[in-house]
């Protein structure tokens, strides 16, 4: 008998978060503390927060080896001449990173969903790697 474990029976990220449900909870608590924070709240000022909640929750659950695809607009496109830097997406991976801890998200999966997030920050701050 093999003690390997089989790749289909390990649960997805998604799937350990809670699924639609779990990733829907997370996006509320979350987003209310990106339209809160005195530097991130500013970019949502004139955004439909209902409809950008729904866009992440699709967002998230697909860039989280959920079943559902992002359906908005590239990246890039959205967030073009928007003035996002580095800062605010370190500013709103911290946000990020203390929902998932208080929301008892184990600290592997955590670092999972942040290095998932963290492959789009060049796409959001429209920044490649040598312009720093």
């Amino acid at each position: 008998m093999s003690d390997e474990t089989n790749p289909a029976d390990t649960p997805t990220l998604y799937e350990r978060l809670g699924g639609q449900s779990g990733i829907a909870k997370l996006i509320d608590r979350f987003y209310d503390k990106v339209a809160s924070d005195p530097e991130l709240g500013p970019f949502f000022e004139h955004t439909p927060m209902e409809r950008l909640r729904a866009m992440q929750r699709e967002f998230f659950a697909a860039a989280l080896e959920g079943p559902q695809c992002y359906s908005g607009l590239s990246l890039a496109r959205a967030h073009e001449g928007r003035g996002i830097t580095n800062r605010h997406f370190s500013r709103y991976v911290g946000l990020l990173l203390d929902t998932l801890k208080e929301a008892g998200v184990p600290p592997h999966d955590v670092d999972a969903v942040v290095d998932r997030i963290s492959t789009y920050v060049e796409e959001i701050t429209g920044d490649t790697p040598s312009s720093g």
